[in-house]
């Protein structure tokens, strides 16, 4: 059990890039980790890893056994998992990556009832609107939204969810209310900066089945939705914002939601933005365990329909 310890600190601090991040994954010290790798190399008669005050590289022997141990330990842990939740309910840590607005206003409100389902899971939450890689942070589900996929992750498709162009009441009375989308070029537009890629989330409409884009000029731009959000009821303009953020608002009647005709707003002519596709993202079909497959079924189940319902 010691070798396959000090194999796994090896593996580790490959992955994530230095032996204090690789030992992070194992819940060990720095120097707990250090020792065990010594302690390999000591036993194979040759240096895997080259350690210099900026990075840490392989050596040729350690990429050839690398490549050779790796695999082992990543099946070892599986299996661990298999037959733990085998014995049982679901169980062990869950460690959950999400985009930060997913997380404040969907995940923080599901997830106690899913901690009282199964109270052997216990979930660690990493909220970012910045890559997170599975590997290096032992991500075990991440929630994206569609322009926030990358190539090799396996994803399923868990939520769509309606996207409301808003404004604050005391906006729309100042500067007028747009009528239809190719009237925002002359409104003040609050536009989102994806941080994943630094591409503007573009405002995009279905017309007829046609898709198109208005022309618009941003007066302000921020990587936070929140933030977006806040700018909109302050009356700094018109924010493109999901339901589960927009829709509180709304009902009170601080926010208004543009090309929707309403009894309040008869003139305005309907138009259908696209809505945000949330995927359920996995590193590869391994990693779908017992618990994180009850997690995802029970998103799928639980996000709210009345999100449409507005």
């Amino acid at each position: 059990m010691d070798t396959l310890r000090s194999i796994e600190s090896f593996v580790k601090a490959v992955q994530a890039g230095s032996i204090a991040a690789g030992a992070r994954l194992q819940g060990i010290t720095a120097a707990a980790a250090s020792q065990n790798i010594q302690r390999l190399e000591r036993s194979l008669g040759t240096r895997l890893l080259m350690r210099t005050t900026r990075k840490l590289a392989m050596t040729e022997s350690g990429e050839l056994y690398y490549a050779e141990v790796q695999p082992i330990i990543e099946a070892l842990a599986k299996a661990q998992s298999v037959i733990t939740e085998f014995q049982g309910q679901p169980q062990g840590r869950l460690r959950i990556g999400s985009s930060v607005a997913f997380g404040r206003h969907v995940l923080m409100s599901l997830i106690p009832a899913f901690t009282r389902t199964y109270p052997k899971v216990s979930i660690e939450l990493v909220l970012s609107d910045h890559s997170l890689d599975h590997v290096t942070e032992d991500i075990d589900i991440s929630i994206r939204f569609k322009q926030q996929l990358e190539p090799g992750l396996v994803a399923r498709k868990i939520a769509t969810v309606p996207v409301l162009f808003c404004a604050a009441p005391a906006y729309l009375q100042q500067k007028g209310i747009p009528q239809t989308p190719e009237a925002l070029s002359g409104h003040d537009c609050l536009l989102f900066r994806i941080p994943v890629n630094g591409r503007l989330l573009s405002w995009t409409f279905n017309r007829n089945g046609m898709l198109y884009e208005p022309e618009i000029e941003p007066s302000i731009i921020c990587n936070d939705i929140d933030s977006l959000h806040r700018l909109a009821l302050e009356g700094a303009g018109i924010a493109r914002l999901a339901a589960f953020v927009a829709n509180e608002d709304i009902l009170k009647g601080s926010l208004v939601p543009l090309f929707r005709p309403s009894a309040a707003y008869p003139d305005m002519m309907a138009a259908e933005s696209l809505p945000l596709e949330f995927y359920a993202c996995f590193r590869d079909k391994h990693a779908i365990t017992n618990k994180v497959r009850v997690f995802m079924d029970y998103l799928v189940r639980e996000i709210p329909a009345s999100w449409s319902s507005l």
